[in-house]
């Protein structure tokens, strides 16, 4: 009886050994000053919520939120607050289809005609030659966001016909001969997905990654974002000041950008992407082949000198594969992809040398804050010199914005204002059709002009004169941040020949694609 005491107490100094060194290993493999380092950053770029999730080895290490997902409930955020991940969704596209490749439907080369019989591109060329590949890779030959103006901001055109008017987009290189980064193409292989698998690439993602993995907070439909609870509330900084932003609920682009997720389905994820899509030792998520094909390079980037304040992150080699980046830092490869809608920026990182996974959710519109904590826990599992990334950041933030801020007052200082505009302010109004897009209408008001995109309900606004023959389009809604210049040209006779937009501040999200648009007068039927 003695012994048997004595032996149960060994017993419970074991476990409570074992129990003590399990969390003094975890204390050691995390970086020590975790906490620390969010909590800085947070406070530096005026981020309101934030989630974090650390895998290795194929453990969770962290999955924890800090900040508040709403600063007027002061409601903290959690493991599992969702928030919408963008475009950290398209290799949640890239690995639906491969896994449709290791179940025989396609091959990663079929061609999309033959899938999608009424699919064309502007070149017949590459309508007849596009594949399956091509299409998860950004090197279709349109140019950086060409066409998002299509569904960003939200508009009123549904997939399919979005999909259709692709045909009308002229490209800005030859096809497969560089990378311009192009949301419409992963819009394009979720109707891919759709008439492969005979679901909707929502429930395709549901059945085939989300159900396996026991994904079980997320949601392939941004749509959701406001039907659950725990869900984060975007911020952004408007005018200079922080104010919660409106959302966006549009669904038509889920297969590019419209996943909302969390710290720990996220966890998931990486976990089983670190293991080459292996869910267990008797079950897999994709084949060894399919995971080779998406985290390969598939489509060379061109390297460039970073800012000097950040000059670390200067890459040997830099690449897309299938719905994700790969590159190296400090020598190490690593998979990576960001993602950002209004309120919302994410970046997932992926160390395959390493089993190392890091995803970083925020509510506000800030890369520095996601960037500073990604690298400060790389340097930390790479053993790389120490360096203040937060500062750098910051140096680097308040430069940029200093740039932006000069080249707006260049522009407001050089342009002439004593010019006049060529015709009475009324004779600019009408109708005028872009090939791709459709109509935009500008109104003489009787006192002022205003310019509406028919199928954009917030892009309205009032036309204010620059100089000459240009105005700029103050939108009507102030959280788009992307006034743009309109330039009419005029024919010989003193018609209106064609109207040419572009971004008025180099801060305007490249999605905002105006300097794509043609704008030619609708001619009024007699």
């Amino acid at each position: 009886m003695r012994k048997a005491k004595v032996l149960s107490f060994v017993l419970i100094l074991l476990i409570l050994g074992f129990q003590t060194n399990a969390r003094d290993l975890q204390k050691k493999v995390l970086p020590p000053n975790i906490d620390l380092i969010v909590s800085r950053a947070m406070k530096t770029f005026e981020v309101p919520g934030l989630s974090l999730a650390i895998v290795k080895d194929g453990k969770v290490l962290l999955t924890k939120g800090y900040g508040v997902r709403n600063l007027k409930g002061n409601i903290p955020v959690d493991s599992k607050t969702l928030f919408s991940i963008a475009s950290n969704s398209k290799l949640f596209t890239a690995v639906s289809l491969g896994i449709l490749v290791d179940e025989g439907k396609i091959s990663w080369n079929s061609r999309v005609i033959d899938l999608i019989p009424w699919f064309q591109m502007f070149d017949p060329y590459v309508t007849r030659e596009m594949t399956v590949k091509d299409i998860l890779s950004h090197r279709c030959g349109l140019g950086l966001g060409a066409g998002d103006l299509l569904w960003w901001p939200p508009s009123n055109y549904q997939r399919d016909e979005i999909i259709k008017r692709i045909r009308f987009i002229p490209p800005s290189s030859s096809f497969r001969s560089s990378y311009a980064y192009n949301n419409l193409m992963f819009l394009l292989a979720g109707k891919v997905v759709e008439s492969v698998s005979g679901m909707s690439w929502e429930d395709c993602v549901v059945e085939k990654i989300f159900k396996p993995l026991r994904i079980d907070s997320s949601s392939p439909r941004v749509s959701d974002l406001k039907k659950f609870e725990n869900s984060a509330t975007p911020y952004a900084k408007v005018d200079g000041v922080l104010k919660e932003v409106k959302p966006f609920l549009n669904d038509n682009i889920n297969p590019a950008g419209g996943i909302i997720s969390c710290a720990e389905d996220l966890a998931r994820w990486m976990i089983v992407m670190l293991d080459e899509g292996k869910i267990d030792k008797e079950k897999r998520l994709l084949s060894e082949k399919s995971y080779r094909e998406i985290t390969s390079i598939v489509t060379p980037r061109p390297i460039t000198d970073p800012p000097q304040e950040i000059a670390e992150l200067k890459p040997n080699f830099s690449g897309y594969g299938l719905g994700i980046g790969i590159r190296d830092y400090r020598g190490t490869k690593i998979l990576q992809h960001t993602g950002g809608l209004p309120g919302f920026l994410s970046q997932v990182t992926m160390v395959p040398s390493l089993k190392l996974g890091i995803a970083v959710l925020t509510n506000q519109e800030s890369s520095e804050a996601y960037s500073s904590i990604t690298y400060s826990i790389l340097d930390y599992y790479l053993s790389a010199p120490s360096k203040d990334w937060i500062a750098s950041f910051l140096k680097y933030k308040e430069r940029e914005e200093k740039s932006t801020k000069e080249e707006e007052e260049k522009a407001e200082r050089e342009r002439n204002k004593d010019s006049k505009p060529s015709l009475p302010l009324p004779s600019y109004a009408g109708v005028y059709k872009d090939d791709w897009y459709g109509d935009v209408e500008i109104v003489w008001t009787g006192e002022k002009l205003r310019i509406k995109f028919s199928q954009t309900p917030s892009l309205v606004g009032e036309l204010e004169h620059w100089q000459y023959d240009t105005f700029i389009a103050r939108w009507d809604d102030r959280e788009l941040r992307a006034d743009a210049y309109v330039t009419f040209s005029l024919n010989p006779d003193g018609t209106i020949e064609r109207i040419k937009m572009k971004a008025f501040s180099p801060s305007t999200d490249f999605s905002f694609d105006f300097h794509d648009l043609l704008l030619k007068p609708v001619k009024k039927e007699k």
